[in-house]
């Protein structure tokens, strides 16, 4: 016999952010307002579903602006893009549209600014992350990258009363907490920005997690192995000592993970869509399992614009 569990517990708030939303729905309106193709720079979110539906309407996912055809439409990932990618668009006389998440460009006013003050930026993410060099390239001779509390101890900056840090905004709260901790040790008259660069919805995602966390016997989370904040939410409920996997969807559920687990719960990383948390407690539901519950600890209720050019074409069709 196939192992149920008793019951489901499905965290709240989970899936999409505003970000998110507002960078799928960006490169949706870019096809209906253009046709296919419409090309999109990287992974417009970091999450294979969203990808492949997309590519199924005529979008072209390109890792460089360089491959798009002089003269069409390029749609930025909301991960953020260096100047540079700006200025070699505008050379191939690209007509963009930036999907950047509003956070996201935060963060890049804030290296702006500590770098035109002549600041030593002291960036926290992850290497190679998109949102990183997008950040890195707004300031490159001022940033330097740490990842971790070690990265720290070996940092060595000529004028350590003229550093400031910033945050890759999907990063675990937790770990970015102690990091900023040992900077202040070590650079006591460090400055950071007026608020938190963490995102909102990282935050609350891995507050409910943690809670989560502690009334289940196993956690599954939704979301790709590329998503950074996806990545954090098996971290955090792990660290808390509850066993928890990363899958892409309910087909790469392993039954022996399944094995004595009376109540699991599941969430979902801020890329994926609440269409695949649906299609795994319904795997569930299969299987026998018929109590599933929802764990408040959050309500959301933030909204981003949508960029300029589709707010433009929008009134032009209502017109």
């Amino acid at each position: 016999m196939r192992p149920a569990p008793e019951k489901i517990l499905l965290a709240s708030p989970r899936g999409y952010c505003a970000g998110v939303d507002r960078a799928v729905q960006t490169v949706e309106r870019a096809l209906d307002f253009h046709g296919a193709p419409v090309y999109v720079r990287k992974e417009i979110v970091h999450n294979k579903h969203v990808v492949e539906q997309l590519r199924s309407r005529g979008a072209i996912f390109v890792d460089d602006e360089t491959e798009v055809p002089e003269g069409s439409t390029v749609v930025f990932s909301a991960h953020g893009v260096a100047p540079s990618v700006h200025e070699n668009s505008a050379a191939r006389g690209l007509k963009t549209i930036d999907a950047t998440c509003p956070l996201v460009t935060k963060v890049h006013r804030e290296a702006v600014r500590f770098a035109s003050d002549d600041y030593t930026i002291v960036l926290i993410g992850h290497a190679g992350h998109e949102e990183v060099e997008g950040t890195m390239g707004e300031a490159p001779d001022h940033i330097v990258l740490v990842e971790t509390e070690q990265d720290v101890a070996q940092l060595e900056i000529g004028d350590p009363d003229k550093v400031a840090y910033i945050s890759q905004t999907t990063l675990s709260v937790d770990e970015t907490r102690t990091i900023i901790a040992r900077l202040r040790e070590k650079f006591p008259n460090i400055t950071g920005p007026r608020t938190d660069d963490i995102c909102y919805a990282t935050t609350n995602r891995q507050l409910a997690v943690k809670q989560l966390a502690r009334a289940c016997d196993l956690v599954l989370v939704i979301g790709s192995q590329n998503s950074s904040n996806s990545q954090r939410l098996v971290d955090v409920t792990r660290e808390l000592g509850t066993d928890s996997h990363l899958i892409d969807h309910e087909g790469q559920v392993d039954e022996s993970w399944l094995v004595d687990r009376r109540i699991v719960g599941i969430t979902s990383g801020a890329s994926a869509p609440e269409e695949l948390v649906q299609r795994l407690v319904e795997f569930f539901r299969a299987r026998g399992t018929e109590t599933v519950e929802e764990l408040e600890v959050v309500q959301e209720d933030v909204r981003f614009m949508l960029p300029k050019p589709i707010r433009q074409a929008m009134a032009a069709q209502s017109a």
